[in-house]
């Protein structure tokens, strides 16, 4: 927490705005606008997940249809493709940012153009904050005039030439959960550079109910507005976003200074500087061949140690719920599952929790050297 958050929460207790409107929601909004800039419009939702539910249904895609996403991937940006009835087609990554990989993109649309069956929308995430390429997915999904939908769950604060990350497509999600950059302790939003699209999801999200003195429904309608008192959480958080980027990018430059020197070990790094990454997670590459141990050894000695790390996100063409799902693609988010690892990246790391980090990966690279003037 930044220290501000009490604050709006205090706020909406005195002022009795307890509900899924009021002040701190349109607050919240604002700033998010304002952070985001590129003529964009916020809706604050109860989660990513519900946010991207709604964009599909806006989208009007239901049972029959195909939605294109990118495999490497947290469940929650495929799981609402199942919500809707669709059926969901998984799209490989490419090596440079471990995102979407526009060859294999354009392999999938050509072929169901071919077919005279393109899917209803393509889901690209920004995994770990890194940007996705942007021009390259957006110039295809243009060709064949298939709408591009932004996963920034993990990627606010982070921007792709400038633009930020969540604001390209006509439609994109961001994510307020208790692990992300900034937190409402659960929450989400829709952006769009559309108000009418803005006013129909608050519409939507707020059950439908039709201009009428008494309850009046032609729509199903979703319980999936912010509360007035998440949102004041969400407003402090604000206040602190530029701070919270720029400690997980201390992380990052912590982590390429360690790992520098080792052959076999890959930090994800932008690929040029078109590309900001908020760092969100930072996360390598361990190529076993070089380093003479895998990415479980690593794991298993930061754990003994007490330090927690994870594997990459398993894609989802290879989880036992998708099972049997298309699937575009050359095996590269295969490879990163099987090599690659999250370490820690809380904003909340200083110089004394990378020197403990430091000291436990010396317990299996020797060489790896680090200060905290680095």
């Amino acid at each position: 927490m930044g220290g501000t958050e009490l604050k709006y929460v205090h706020q909406a207790f005195e002022e009795n705005w307890v509900a899924p409107l009021g002040p701190n929601v349109n607050g919240f909004e604002e700033d998010l606008e304002k952070y985001l800039g590129n003529s964009s419009y916020v809706t604050a939702m109860s989660s990513g997940t519900a946010a991207l539910h709604l964009a599909l249904v806006m989208l009007e895609v239901g049972r029959g249809d195909e939605v294109f996403c990118q495999s490497m991937t947290f469940a929650a940006s495929a799981n609402p493709i199942a919500y809707v009835g669709a059926t969901p087609v998984f799209i490989d990554s490419e090596s440079d940012t471990w995102n979407m990989c526009p060859e294999a993109l354009a392999e999938a649309l050509a072929r169901r153009a071919y077919n005279g069956s393109l899917p209803k929308a393509v889901i690209v995430v920004h995994l770990y904050g890194m940007p996705a390429k942007m021009d390259e997915l957006t110039a295809i999904c243009e060709e064949y005039g298939v709408p591009l939908l932004e996963d920034a769950a993990e990627a606010l604060g982070s921007t792709y030439k400038g633009i930020s990350c969540g604001t390209f497509g006509p439609m994109a999600i961001l994510s307020f959960n208790g692990n992300k950059i900034i937190t409402t302790s659960g929450g989400g939003a829709l952006v769009t550079k559309d108000p009418a699209l803005k006013k129909k999801c608050i519409f939507l999200s707020t059950q439908a109910r039709d201009a009428a003195a008494h309850y009046e429904h032609t729509h199903i309608g979703y319980n999936y507005r912010l509360s007035n008192v998440s949102a004041g959480i969400g407003r402090g958080q604000m206040e602190v976003l530029d701070e919270r980027v720029a400690a997980r990018r201390r992380n990052h430059r912590f982590y390429t200074a360690l790992f520098h020197d080792v052959e076999g070990i890959e930090v994800l790094t932008e690929p040029n500087d078109d590309f900001f990454s908020n760092h969100w997670l930072s996360a390598i590459l361990i190529d076993p061949d070089k380093t003479g141990f895998s990415r479980e050894d690593l794991r298993h000695r930061l754990l003994h140690r007490g330090i927690e790390s994870r594997p990459l996100w398993k894609p989802m063409h290879m989880q036992p719920v998708f099972r049997g799902a298309d699937f575009f693609g050359s095996g590269v988010s295969e490879a990163l599952f099987r090599n690659g690892l999250c370490l820690p990246s809380g904003s909340n790391l200083g110089a004394a929790e990378h020197e403990r980090i430091a000291e436990a990966v010396r317990t299996l690279v020797p060489k790896v050297q680090w200060s905290p003037s680095v």
